[in-house]
Order: C-alpha cells, then structure tokens, then sequence
C-alpha cells in the first residue's frame, strides 16, 4: 500500500474523533495552524530501499571518520573551488522542496533525550509558514550573525511531551552560507550569543496556548556543519508559568541543579529535539542527493 500524501503545513491528520484522536480519555488537542497559508510543499515522500541504505551509510560513514558533526568532505569538483559536505547544496533546498511531514514529523522520538538517558517522545501541535529572517521569527543575536551569510527563511513548528505538561518550538533557519561558513558557524554558538533565546511559537487552542516570551525556560542552538541550516529549540512549562530567566540547555543539565527548569527536564528537551531535528535534517539531505542522482 502506498504512503500518502503529507498533509498541508497547518492540518492536522484526521482520525478517529478527529486530528490526534481528539475526544478519547486524556487525547491531546488538534493541531493549531498559526496561519492558513503556507508556501512550504506537501510533496510527496518518495522513500525507496535505497534511499533508506543510502541515508544509513552516510549516517554510519560520518561516524567513522570522526562523529557525525564531522560530516561527509567531499573534494573540490574543480581546483580552488570550495569543498562541499555530501547533500550541502541539496539541504539548501529543503526548506521548499521537503514535504512538511519530513521537516517536522508529526511525532519525534527521543531515544535517551531525557534526564538519565530516558526516552522521550514529542507530538506536533502548532506549524507556522514559512517567514523572512526578521526579528518576529528569530533572537536578535541569531538575525544579526546570519545576515551577513545570506538568512533564507525560518520554518517553525511547536510540540509538547508525551505527558502534555511541557511545550517546545523548534526553527529551522535556513541559509546560503558556503560551507567554510557554515563550520566556523557552530562552533560554540550557544555560549557565544549569551542569552539570545529564541521566540517561542504559541497555538491558539492547544496546550501552547499561554507559550510566550515570558514562558520560556531553556533553550539551544546547533548549526551542524553539513547543512547550512541553525536549529533551535526552546522549551517551558505547558501550564502558562513564567519563568524569571531562561537557562541554556546545558546549565540547566547540569547534575547540581534543584530548581523547577532542571528538575523537569526542560533543558534535556530543548537539547535533545535540537540535535534530533538536526539528524532528520541531515538524512533528508541525504535522501534528495539519492533522488537527485536517479
């Protein structure tokens, strides 16, 4: 039976009772589109063996010869032109030719994302359309270091835990930076913007309702050095708390801290579907050189 078609950004699936089986005992709410147009694609998915063995030796390869933030380094096509990682160019595209199902899937699995290695699991409740670089989508911090590369879009989407007490919005900020960039680019780039927390992205009817700035409580930053592509991600408190001051991810880790944002979780969920989106992002890439390639 073939796969269907992804969903237009914004709709949720239907099922039983409506999107997310709405109406059965303890059911989350539907997905809340922020806007009713979009200018992301629902291509379809086309995901054939190959493609799948092409994706899981890159990954395997990458962590050979030296972990996955290493990359594939491909040499240069013609002497004194800049090396590329395999799918840079492609990952370039993504953020329109992906299906919207593919950039945020609808249900993230988080394999030892959580405080003790605990396996979390994250459900998609709010995607916003595609938007500018501009200082509604992005931290100022973030705007000012990507303007000077080229800033192509931002893509956004919020989830919640599998227990619907803490929120989460990821963006992908997509860029045109060259690949030399790019690597200079994440190094250190959470501790090197300070506080710049990202905005978070609330939907009206769902439990992201009251996730506003003052509702943010850890946040991180990565720009893998394949992809010339940032992801952030912030997380808070599903309940609308505020919180004074939000903690970076890797504070609010640490083993010493007693406080409500460390003790939740909040930073491990903030680290965690950062680095999760990052490696979706990355095999998606992988999988349009397959196709490029047919």
């Amino acid at each position: 039976m073939g796969r269907p078609a992804a969903a237009p950004l914004g709709q949720a699936a239907a099922g039983p009772g409506g999107a997310y089986g709405l109406g059965a005992p303890g059911a989350l709410p539907p997905e809340a589109p922020v806007e009713t147009t979009t200018r992301l694609r629902p291509v379809r998915e086309r995901r054939t063996g190959r493609t799948l063995a092409a994706a899981a030796c890159a990954v395997l390869g990458m962590g050979l010869i030296g972990g996955a933030l290493a990359g594939v380094w491909l040499a240069a096509a013609e002497p004194g032109a800049p090396v590329e990682p395999l799918g840079y160019a492609e990952g370039k595209e993504l953020w329109h030719n992906a299906p919207v199902d593919t950039l945020f899937p609808r249900t993230v699995a988080g394999p030892g994302a959580g405080p003790g290695a605990a396996k979390r699991t994250w459900t998609r409740i709010v995607v916003a359309p595609d938007a500018a670089c501009s200082p509604a989508v992005l931290a100022k911090g973030l705007l000012a270091t990507l303007k000077p590369l080229g800033c192509e879009r931002v893509l956004r989407a919020t989830y919640t835990d599998a227990t619907a007490t803490g929120v989460i919005t990821v963006s992908l900020v997509f860029t045109r930076a060259e690949a030399t960039a790019q690597r200079d680019l994440g190094r250190d780039l959470t501790a090197r913007l300070g506080q710049d927390v990202p905005p978070a992205l609330a939907g009206p009817g769902t439990v992201a309702a009251r996730f506003g700035a003052g509702q943010r409580a850890s946040w991180w930053l990565t720009a893998p050095a394949e992809l010339p592509v940032v992801v952030t991600a912030v997380s808070g408190f599903a309940d609308g708390r505020t919180v004074d001051r939000p903690i970076p991810a890797d504070q609010a880790m640490g083993k010493d801290r007693t406080d409500a944002v460390a003790q939740s979780g909040l930073g491990h969920e903030a680290k965690g579907m950062a680095k999760r989106m990052e490696f979706l992002l990355r095999n998606s890439a992988i999988a349009a050189v397959e196709e490029n390639d047919r």
